[in-house]
């Protein structure tokens, strides 16, 4: 929804707002805030607040601006009601007022606008999974899953459903849209599902869902984990990401695969043929690696139209408009990133009408898969010689990306305790 300067202004003044949050995200999709005061807001909105760039985006040593979205109007409903706080995500500007480059929600929103002038309407959602870990007598993060409940189970076996009653109706009181959730098949591990909504939205709505899922389990005295892979020998945690493209008000995905439209099984292809390129993007650590291949989780480039356990799945759900869902990323990914990518990638097959190959599908008994990269530094290399990755993002974030996580496996190769670094990281 958007407000006009004036409407947030009585909102604040109506609501006993104090604190506002001006959030915006690094170079990995880490969120991150100024809070301002209320009184500051109008100079906010109409000059921008400057912050120190230095280490958190790819503009070195230089001071930024951030510009509240008006749209992203939300209130923090765990924080007190006297004194309340509320978030804008922003838009980041030079100091001179042009357009940061580097700017992730405004790189999302083109990709969106050249889907739009070709013709097409694009939505996203998401389905990611987490652990709830017991706290020790000081209140520090065990390894210990809350409970030892299995796929889909109830109380007493489920002692997760309270804390996901929270996160749920903390998410419904800000505008996100849960849709469903349930226990699933690890000990402790959860997962939340969401509406389709703009991938713009859909990436505002991931990363905020992350410290809705953190905070709220922390008020129940546990520890959220969206680590990969945080336990040996259980299932790890999937970030899945559903894609639904119309054009002309129908879905390009057809109601089974006789009815698809060449422009959807092009736009699947796409997909295909670059997703070992932007693998690096979906699963940027090196606990990443440890979930894939395993407890179902994909490892190879293949689609399916029933098989639930491949890289693409079609989904042809009565009462929903069909769509395809890619199963191979995590929680660490950035999702603007990750959407930018993806749309490119099945519009560019659209473009060259690439084609949707039976030597793909899972079905084919004598087909023989691409493996996905086994490694972050198998991802690294596939990703820096990509052509696609390049044309596809900024310059300035594609180089830093690269060279951050040159950083990470460098550390890794350094460490003597590798299983004690991916903890570090990731838990």
């Amino acid at each position: 929804m958007l407000f006009s300067e004036s409407d947030i202004l009585d909102f604040i003044e109506e609501n006993d707002v104090k604190f506002i949050r001006m959030t915006f995200c690094d170079t990995f999709g880490n969120m991150k805030n100024i809070a301002i005061m209320p009184r500051e807001l109008q100079r906010a909105i109409s000059y921008g607040i400057p912050f120190n760039a230095t280490g958190l985006m790819e503009a070195a040593h230089q001071s930024l601006l951030l510009k509240p979205d008006p749209s992203t109007l939300s209130v923090l409903p765990w924080r007190p009601q006297t004194g309340r706080v509320i978030r804008f995500f922003c838009n980041i500007y030079h100091m001179d007022g042009t357009p940061y480059s580097g700017d992730l929600r405004r790189n999302l929103r083109k990709a969106m606008k050249k889907c739009n002038q070709m013709g097409y309407h694009c939505e996203m959602g998401t389905r990611c999974e987490f652990y709830l870990f017991n706290l020790d007598e000081q209140g520090n993060p065990t390894h210990v899953p809350h409970d030892h409940g299995g796929y889909l189970d109830i109380a007493p076996l489920d002692q997760c459903e309270n804390t996901r009653r929270e996160i749920c109706l903390s998410l419904e009181e800000m505008g996100i849209d849960p849709t469903s959730s349930c226990h699933k098949h690890g000990p402790g591990q959860n997962e939340i599902d969401f509406a389709c909504n703009n991938p713009l939205t859909a990436a505002d709505n991931m990363v905020h869902y992350k410290t809705v899922v953190k905070t709220i389990a922390a008020q129940n005295g546990l520890y959220a984990s969206f680590m990969p892979k945080p336990i040996a020998n259980e299932n790890g945690s999937a970030l899945k990401i559903a894609l639904l493209i119309k054009k002309d008000g129908k879905s390009i995905f057809g109601d089974t695969m006789d009815t698809m439209q060449p422009e959807g099984r092009s736009f699947i292809a796409g997909i295909l043929n670059r997703v070992r390129e932007f693998t690096l993007f979906t699963n940027p650590t090196i606990n990443s690696y440890e979930r894939l291949e395993l407890h179902s989780a994909p490892s190879h480039v293949n689609w399916s139209e029933e098989n639930r356990i491949q890289l693409l799945q079609l989904r042809h759900t009565p009462g929903r408009d069909s769509s395809i869902e890619l199963r191979c990323a995590d929680a660490f990914c950035n999702p603007y990133l990750t959407f930018q990518l993806l749309l490119a990638a099945g519009f560019e097959g659209i473009q060259n009408q690439e084609q949707l190959t039976d030597d793909r599908n899972a079905a084919n008994g004598t087909a023989v898969f691409q493996a996905l990269p086994a490694s972050l530094e198998e991802a690294w290399q596939v990703a820096a010689e990509s052509a696609f990755v390049k044309k596809s993002l900024p310059e300035m974030i594609f180089r830093n990306y690269l060279e951050k996580t040159k950083q990470q496996l460098d550390a890794y190769q350094k460490t003597d305790d590798p299983v004690a670094f991916s903890y570090q990281q990731c838990f």
